[in-house]
């Protein structure tokens, strides 16, 4: 159930956000299900309150089973982000235990978390994928980087990152399709801070170099 459910929110819900409207611009997002992530101010935040119904109705009317359909009504878009020209884009989805009715484990998060970045193969053409894991205080963290090309434009050349997590309150997994260096660093440098621990950069410097 966990990885078809990611796979269909992060495909449906990560590209349209190159053509929305922003809105005002935001430093630090904080969730009620136990994280707080940040971007440098210059990137603009989305409004994708409007549009997450439809999406969600769009991926429930494929889903397997009841508990799919669950987990895709709970599921929740905390933060989108664009920034620059051609756009990066930076998208934030956790799915709430209360909501969902059941509880993820560490054991859980490669399944989900490879959901997660398998999605984004519907709209993007991806090469040299790489994956790894690592932790952040006392939570485990998987990770994907791949090279990707829209395939509608593969003109524009695309760092695509995936990192996944799983809290006391809810798994969450943070997206970034970086158009360039520069937005592949504010992602992975942005601070996050998970079930009140000590804030660090979401992906550390050495993460590739260690073992997946």
């Amino acid at each position: 159930m966990r990885a078809p459910l990611f796979t269909a929110l992060f495909a449906l819900c990560g590209v349209p956000l190159l053509a929305q409207t922003p809105a005002a611009p935001s430093q630090v997002h904080t969730s009620d299900i136990g994280y707080s992530y940040s971007l440098p101010t210059e990137w603009e935040v989305i409004d994708t309150a409007a549009t997450l119904p439809q999406v969600q109705q769009q991926v429930g009317n494929t889903a397997s089973s009841e508990t799919e359909k669950k987990g895709i009504a709970c599921v929740q878009i905390g933060l989108t982000a664009r920034h620059g020209t051609p756009s990066s884009v930076v998208v934030v989805v956790a799915l709430p235990f209360a909501c969902f009715g059941q509880t993820m484990t560490e054991k859980d998060l490669p399944g989900f978390a490879t959901g997660a970045s398998e999605g984004i193969k519907n709209t993007f053409d991806l090469s040299d994928a790489r994956h790894s894991s690592y932790t952040l205080g006392s939570h485990g963290v998987w990770v994907e980087r791949a090279k990707g090309t829209l395939k509608d434009h593969p003109e524009v050349k695309y760092t695509v990152e995936t990192a996944c997590s799983i809290l006391k309150k809810g798994a969450v997994c943070w997206m970034s399709m970086a158009a360039d260096e520069a937005d592949l660093q504010a992602f992975e440098h942005g601070s996050v801070a998970l079930d009140g621990e000590p804030p660090a950069i979401l992906v550390p410097a050495d993460a590739f170099a260690k073992k997946p």
